[in-house]
């Protein structure tokens, strides 16, 4: 396996991120429970394990940020405006999190309106935890209108990335993703270069290895990355991404299947770059006796779970949570579920102010009381309490504003005041749109905020902006979002019927490329494996 001991990033930032400047200082809490909050400068692990298991995941995940901002040409120093907040758990502590989950997941990731976490399960190599980051990462500080295969490929190509002593290794090759090829039929390089494939794709099983393949390609030789930046770039702008392929690289959809082949059936090479990382900085604080008993049911919470799961788990936590009838962390889980699966805002509102009289700077109490009150007063509306409506926004909007005053860089503050907002007629206004911008640029992985980010540009006939800002959204290989699509359609002044076009010239040039390549399967030119 050949190693190239020097890189020169060609692929530099398309679109300017921002960061902030943090340092955190070691403090040592006493544990009060079997959970410990573990921070670093841009992520919060919560564990009930071994200190060292969490420390060696933070500090590997600190390397993996910056290998990645170095090879981005990104600030290498830079942080983000929010932690990615991590829960190391044990088998059936994810279960937990997610009862209706595949059981063999290692882990996940998971953005929404409440939260953005990840879930890693402990004795793993981390490799999914490091993929999903790449996303996070990727459409933090890179967010693009990247076409997916190389959303998945970006993915793909750092999460195997090693860290030696002295030496981290990037680009180490996928011995599954390979595997895979050698055996699975491979989708037609037309469709896997679409901005997204289609759900009818022939082969589409062989979609995340080819990323993974491709993008390995380009990133293994230095005019190959010129290359790569040059297409990326004119696909943003708008290009058809087969004809910027071959634009780009001089290849025609088959050269470049052939040319794939050839690669996966040479010596496929990886970075080896010197690296000394700085020493990471990790404080540790421990949580309340409830997080034995509560924390990973208040995350529950945020997964989409059956009605019947549901009930059961909000029966569970009214028990457990009525042990500690004076802990913020109970009261603010218990509050959350009788909202969320108990559907009663009333009940929640009251248990979120009994702990704002406990703890009155308490920033989640008062988004969900916020969230509770808006609830109250769609109900008020639909009994026709126009006033009582009025008044209640009115106070959610004053909780609002408390919170942002404690904490201004928390998105979840900017989406329920823009929710407050929205459906009054003067809606967007200036003041709106700030405010939609502002959640954005804090939670650009967050779907909703792209999509309302998106609409209120619309509205304001900002259509290239907005084209921008809900193409990843689009493009996203692991599912379609129609009300995006739809979003981005009208952005782009193009019909259903337009796009139904286009998704058929797509499928007939595939099955030209297919008769041109002379197979279906994995043998082309003979030096299949």
């Amino acid at each position: 396996m050949a190693v190239q001991k020097t890189f020169s990033p060609k692929l530099g930032k398309l679109l300017k991120g921002a960061a902030l400047a943090a340092l955190m200082t070691t403090v040592a809490s006493p544990a009060l429970a079997d959970w410990k909050r573990y921070e670093s400068p841009r992520f919060i692990i919560y564990s009930s394990g071994r200190d060292t298991e969490a420390r060696e995941m933070l500090e590997e995940l600190e390397k993996f940020d910056r290998i990645m901002r170095m090879f981005m040409g990104s600030d290498i120093d830079g942080v983000p405006y929010r932690k990615l907040p991590i829960y190391l758990v044990s088998g059936s502590g994810l279960r937990t999190i997610m009862p209706d989950g595949n059981e063999n997941v290692a882990g996940f990731y998971l953005p929404t309106d409440e939260d953005i976490f990840a879930v890693a399960t402990r004795g793993t190599d981390n490799h999914t935890l490091k993929h999903e980051y790449a996303h996070h990462f990727m459409m933090s500080d890179f967010s693009f209108p990247y076409p997916g295969w190389f959303v998945e490929g970006f993915a793909e190509y750092y999460a195997p990335t090693l860290f030696k002593r002295n030496e981290t290794q990037v680009g180490v090759p996928n011995p599954n993703r390979a595997m895979a090829l050698s055996y699975l039929n491979w989708m037609s390089m037309s469709e896997l270069l679409a901005n997204r494939p289609r759900q009818t794709a022939r082969n589409r099983d062989s979609y995340y290895p080819l990323a993974w393949l491709l993008t390995h390609w380009f990133m293994g030789d230095e005019t190959r990355r010129a290359q790569l930046h040059t297409y990326l770039s004119d696909v943003g702008s708008g290009a058809d991404p087969v004809t910027a392929m071959e634009r780009a690289t001089g290849l025609s959809p088959v050269e470049l299947r052939r040319t794939l082949r050839r690669y996966m059936n040479g010596r496929v090479p990886y970075m080896g770059v010197r690296t000394q990382f700085p020493e990471i900085e990790i404080s540790v604080q421990g949580l309340p006796p409830a997080a034995d008993d509560l924390l990973l049911l208040g995350q529950q919470l945020k997964v989409a779970t059956s009605e019947e799961k549901r009930a059961e788990t909000l029966n569970t936590i009214r028990q457990r949570a009525a042990r500690y009838p004076n802990e913020p962390l109970a009261l603010l889980i218990h509050a959350h579920a009788e909202l969320h699966n108990g559907r009663d805002p009333a009940k929640a509102a009251s248990l979120l102010e009994h702990l704002l009289t406990i703890d009155a700077n308490h920033v989640e109490a008062m988004q969900y009381l916020a969230r509770a009150k808006l609830d109250l007063a769609d109900k008020a509306a639909e009994e026709d309490d126009h006033d009582g409506s009025q008044r209640l926004r009115r106070e959610a909007q004053t909780l609002l504003g408390r919170a942002y005053q404690l904490d201004d860089a928390n998105y979840i503050t900017m989406l329920l005041m823009a929710e407050n907002r929205r459906g009054e007629p003067s809606y967007p206004t200036d003041n709106d749109m700030q405010i939609l911008d502002i959640a954005y640029t804090l939670a650009p992985q967050l779907g909703s905020n792209r999509y309302n980010y998106a609409a209120a540009l619309l509205s304001r006939g900002r259509n290239e902006e907005a084209i921008n800002v809900i193409s990843p959204l689009v493009n996203n290989p692991h599912g379609e979002s129609p009300a995006a699509k739809e979003l981005l359609l009208r952005a782009q002044g193009r019909t259903e019927a337009d796009e139904a076009a286009a998704e058929e010239a797509l499928r007939r040039k595939a099955a030209e490329e297919g008769e041109d390549e002379g197979t279906d399967g994995n043998s082309g030119e003979g030096d299949g494996t």
